[in-house]
C-alpha cells in the first residue's frame, strides 16, 4: 500500500502526539512516583529522627539509672565511713543488735576495754555471750534480762549498773541505755545498746558533795576557833576589871594577848586561803639572814615548848648559807605552822627537832631542805592522801581534841610550792611525823668570814660540853669543827667530872640545867670548887633563866644561854667568854629603844587606836601629834614640816584618805623644793637639813598604818608615795623595826 507524503507525515504526526502524551503522562506518574518517594523519605526520616530521639532517651534513662546507682553507692559509702568514724571515735561503748540479737556493729572502745583484738571476735555473737568473755556472769546475765526486757516491749529502757569490763581490776560506773530500732512499717530491726561511763563524772560529783561538806565543817570549826578566843577575851576582860589584885590583873591580861594572838592566827589564815582561792598570794623577796629568821620563829614558839615540857633540838647545816634572797616572812609562816603542829599533836616530855639540809646549788640558786620531826600521834596512810588538802585536817576528832582551821598545811604547800619546792609527810600512826619541804633560794651577797674573834688564839682554847641528849653533843662537836675548835663532849655529870679529872680543867664548860643523876647545878658548883675557877661555866637550857637564875649563881654558873642552841648565839658566848665582843647580831635579842629627840605625826581617825600606839610608843620617849583626817594631816604637815620626822598613815579616814594625803604631801614636798622658789618656814618649825649634792631631796618617811593588809593593798600605798607598811592589828616589835629603819640613829 501507498502512502502518499502527506498521510505519511500525519501519521508520524499522530505517532508523535501519542509518544508525546505517553511521555507527559509518564512523566506525571515519575513526579508523582517521586513525590512519593519524597514523602515516603521524609517520614522515613521522622521515624528515624522519632527512633534516634528514642534511642537517646533510652541511653538518658540508663545513664540516669547509672548515675542514681552511683549516688546511691556513694551515699551508702558516706554513710558507712561516717559509721566507721562514729565507732572508731566515740568515747562511748556503742553496739547495734540485729533482729536477731546477734551483735553487726560496736565501737572500738569496747574492743578495748573487753580486750578484744578485733571486731570478729564480737560480731555475730549476742551480747550475753560476749559479756561473759569480758565480765562476770552475774552482770552480764542482768545485762541480757534488761535487754529482753527492752526488745519485749519495744520501749527503750535505762539501767545503772557499776562492773569491770575486762576484768582491769577497777569498777567503772556505767548509765546504760537500751534503745530498740524500728523500720517503717513498726517491725523490729535491732536494739542499740549504749554504756555511758559516768566513772568521772560519779567522782566528781563525789569529791563536790565532799568538798561542800568539808566547807561546812570547816565553818563549823571557824565559829568554834574564833569564838573560843574571843570568849576568852571578853571572859578575861570582866575578870581583869573586877580583880583586885595586880597579879590577878596581869595573869587576865595574859590570858587576854594569848587569846588575842590566836585569834589573829586565826584571821590570817583564813585571809590566806581567801588569797590562793583568787591566785592573789604572792611572795616578796629582799635579802634576810637565813638563821635570824630561824631564831624568829622560835622565840614565837618556845613558850609552847615549855608549857609541854618538850625536847626541842634544831641542827643548821654547816654548808647553808649565812644570807638569802627570799621572801623570809612566807618561809617563816610555813616553819612556824609545821613546828606549831608539832609542839600540839606531841605529848609533853616529848621531842620535837627541826633540821635544816644543804642539798645542791645551781648557778646561785641554792636547794634547801628543812625537815620538823616530832614523837607526836602520827597519821595513817589515808590521812596522810587528805592532810594538804583546804578545810580539812587527818580526822574530824583531831580538830575536836587539838584545835586548829585545817587551812594551815594547804596554805604551806602553796608557799612551798611557789618558792619551787614541794612538801611531804613521813609518818606511821602512833609514831611520830616528819614534815619535809625543800625550797629554792638565790644565795645572798654577804661575804664569808670568820665567826671567831681574830684577838684570841683558839688552837690553845678547850670546850666541854655535857647535855644527856646525844643529838646536842653531837651538834656541839660539828660546831665546834667547822670552827677549828677542840671541844669534848660527856653524857652525863659524872663523865664530865671524870674528863676533867683526867684532862684538866676546860676554858669554857657548858652544862646542860637538867640531867638525871648529877645535874647542871651540882656538876657546875664540882666545877668551881675543884681548882677550876678560871673555867667559864654556862648553863644551857629550854627553861627560863629566871626559873633557874638562883640557884645557878650560887653553884658559880657564868652565864646563861638558852635552848635549842645556834651557832651564831654560841659563837658569840664563845667569844664574850674569851673577851671579844659577838661578831653576829643575837636574834631575838630584846632591845631597848630610845627616840627622845623625835617627833612623829600620826593620821588616824579612831581614839582608841590612837591611844594603844601612843601608849605603847610611851616608854621610847617618842614625842607623837595626832591628826584625825587626811585634811588635818596635810595641814599639820604643811605648817610645819621640819617639826616631824616620820608619819604613820591611816588609810581609811573620813574627808580625805590616806592615798590621797600621801599624794598632797608629796606634790607639796616637790613644789617647796622647785628650784628658784624661795620657801617660806612657819614660825616655830624647823629648816630641813642640807642635802647633799648630787643626792636626791628628802622626803620625809610616810608608813601606812592600816588593816588592809593584801599585796594589792600595800602596792596601792607605795604607789601613792608612802615608804612602808604595817598592818593591823599592830606588832609592836613590828613598829620598833619601821622606826629603827626611817629614824636616824644617833
Amino acid at each position: 500500500m501507498y502512502l502518499d507524503e502527506n498521510a505519511l507525515e500525519e501519521m508520524e504526526r499522530s505517532a508523535l502526539i501519542d509518544l508525546i502524551k505517553d511521555m507527559g503522562a509518564r512523566e506525571e506518574e515519575l513526579l508523582a512516583e517521586l513525590a512519593q518517594r519524597d514523602k515516603n523519605e521524609k517520614k522515613t526520616r521522622r521515624e528515624i529522627q522519632h527512633l534516634q530521639r528514642a534511642v537517646d532517651l533510652e541511653k538518658l534513662i540508663v545513664e540516669a539509672k547509672a548515675n542514681q546507682e552511683a549516688v546511691r553507692t556513694f551515699a551508702q559509702k558516706e554513710r558507712d565511713k561516717y559509721l566507721r568514724l562514729l565507732l572508731v571515735s566515740s568515747p562511748n561503748t556503742i553496739l547495734l543488735l540485729d533482729k536477731t540479737g546477734r551483735i553487726a556493729y560496736c565501737t572500738d572502745v569496747f574492743l578495748q576495754r573487753a580486750g578484744f583484738s578485733d571486731h570478729t571476735e564480737v560480731r555475730g555473737y549476742t551480747l550475753k555471750e560476749v559479756l561473759y568473755k569480758c565480765a562476770e556472769e552475774e552482770w552480764a546475765e542482768k545485762i541480757d534480762g534488761v535487754l529482753r526486757q527492752a526488745v519485749d516491749t519495744g520501749r527503750p529502757l535505762k539501767y545503772e549498773a557499776s562492773f569491770d569490763i575486762g576484768n582491769s581490776g577497777y569498777l567503772h560506773n556505767y548509765i546504760l541505755h537500751f534503745s530498740p530500732m524500728v523500720n517503717d512499717d513498726g517491725g523490729h530491726e535491732g536494739v542499740m545498746v549504749l554504756f555511758h561511763d559516768v566513772t568521772a563524772i560519779e567522782k566528781a560529783r563525789k569529791e563536790a558533795e565532799q568538798a561542800s561538806l568539808a566547807k561546812s565543817v570547816f565553818l563549823s570549826n571557824m565559829s568554834h576557833e574564833m569564838r573560843t578566843p574571843m570568849n576568852a577575851i571578853i571572859g578575861m576582860t570582866a575578870i581583869g576589871k573586877a580583880a583586885g589584885g595586880i597579879e590577878r590583873k596581869d595573869y587576865a591580861f595574859g590570858k587576854i594577848e594569848d587569846a588575842s594572838t590566836h585569834l589573829l592566827g586565826v584571821i590570817n589564815d583564813i585571809l590566806d586561803m581567801s588569797k590562793i582561792e583568787a591566785n592573789k598570794l604572792e611572795l616578796s623577796p629582799d635579802l634576810f639572814g637565813f638563821e635570824k629568821m630561824l631564831q624568829k620563829v622560835i622565840n614565837v614558839i618556845n613558850f609552847r615548848v615549855e608549857e609541854k615540857h618538850q625536847n626541842f633540838t634544831v641542827h643548821i647545816d654547816r654548808q647553808i648559807p649565812r644570807s638569802f634572797v627570799g621572801d623570809d616572812q612566807r618561809l617563816a609562816q610555813v616553819i612556824t605552822n609545821l613546828l606549831s603542829n608539832a609542839v600540839k599533836f606531841t605529848p609533853e616530855q616529848g621531842s620535837v627537832r627541826l633540821d635544816t639540809h644543804f642539798i645542791k646549788e645551781d648557778d646561785g640558786l641554792c636547794t634547801i631542805q628543812i625537815e620538823v620531826t616530832d614523837t607526836g600521834i602520827g597519821i595513817n596512810e589515808e590521812q596522810k592522801a587528805r592532810l594538804f588538802t583546804p578545810f580539812q585536817q587527818a580526822e574530824d576528832s583531831t580538830s575536836r581534841k587539838f584545835g586548829g582551821t585545817g587551812l594551815g598545811l594547804a596554805i604551806s604547800r602553796r608557799i612551798v610550792e611557789m618558792m619551787g619546792g614541794k612538801i611531804w609527810i613521813e609518818s606511821e600512826l602512833g609514831r611520830g611525823s616528819t614534815f619535809a619541804f625543800t625550797v629554792q633560794m638565790k644565795r645572798g651577797t654577804e661575804e664569808p668570814c670568820s665567826l671567831l674573834s681574830p684577838e684570841v688564839n683558839w688552837k690553845n682554847i678547850r670546850l666541854l660540853a655535857v647535855d644527856d641528849a646525844p643529838e646536842i653533843l653531837e651538834y656541839f662537836a660539828e660546831i665546834a669543827r667547822g670552827l677549828g675548835v677542840l671541844c669534848d663532849t660527856a653524857l652525863s655529870g659524872e663523865e664530865a667530872v671524870r674528863l676533867i679529872e683526867r684532862n684538866g680543867a676546860y676554858d669554857i664548860c657548858f652544862v646542860d640545867w637538867k640531867m638525871p643523876g648529877m645535874d647542871g647545878i651540882e656538876l657546875s658548883r664540882r666545877i668551881k670548887k675543884q681548882g677550876m675557877g678560871n673555867s667559864v661555866v654556862i648553863m644551857i637550857s629550854a627553861t627560863e633563866w629566871s626559873v633557874i637564875e638562883d640557884d645557878a649563881k650560887r653553884a658559880g654558873v657564868d652565864k646563861f644561854l638558852q635552848k635549842p642552841l645556834f651557832p651564831s648565839a654560841l659563837v658569840d658566848c664563845i667569844n664574850e667568854c674569851m673577851g671579844a665582843g659577838p661578831l653576829i647580831e643575837e636574834g631575838g635579842r630584846e632591845q631597848t629603844d630610845d627616840f627622845s629627840g623625835y617627833r612623829i605625826l600620826m593620821a588616824e581617825d579612831v581614839e582608841i587606836n590612837r591611844e594603844i600606839v601612843t601608849a605603847l610608843l610611851e616608854p621610847t620617849k617618842l614625842a607623837i601629834d595626832c591628826a584625825v583626817n587626811g585634811v588635818e594631816t596635810v595641814s599639820m604637815f604643811s605648817a610645819a614640816p621640819s617639826a616631824y620626822d616620820m608619819i604613820f598613815m591611816d588609810v581609811q579616814m573620813p574627808e580625805m584618805d590616806g592615798y590621797e594625803a600621801t599624794r598632797r604631801i608629796r606634790a607639796w614636798e616637790a613644789e617647796q623644793r622647785a628650784p628658784g622658789e624661795n620657801r617660806e618656814v612657819p614660825e616655830g618649825a624647823r629648816e630641813f637639813p642640807e642635802e647633799t649634792p648630787g643626792e636626791p631631796p628628802r622626803q620625809i618617811p610616810i608608813v601606812a598604818m592600816t588593816a588592809n593588809v593584801f599585796r594589792e593593798d600595800i602596792e596601792k600605798c607605795l604607789a601613792a608615795g608612802m615608804n612602808d607598811h604595817v598592818g593591823k592589828p599592830l606588832d609592836f616589835n613590828e613598829v620598833l623595826e619601821k622606826l629603827r629603819k626611817y629614824l636616824p640613829k644617833r
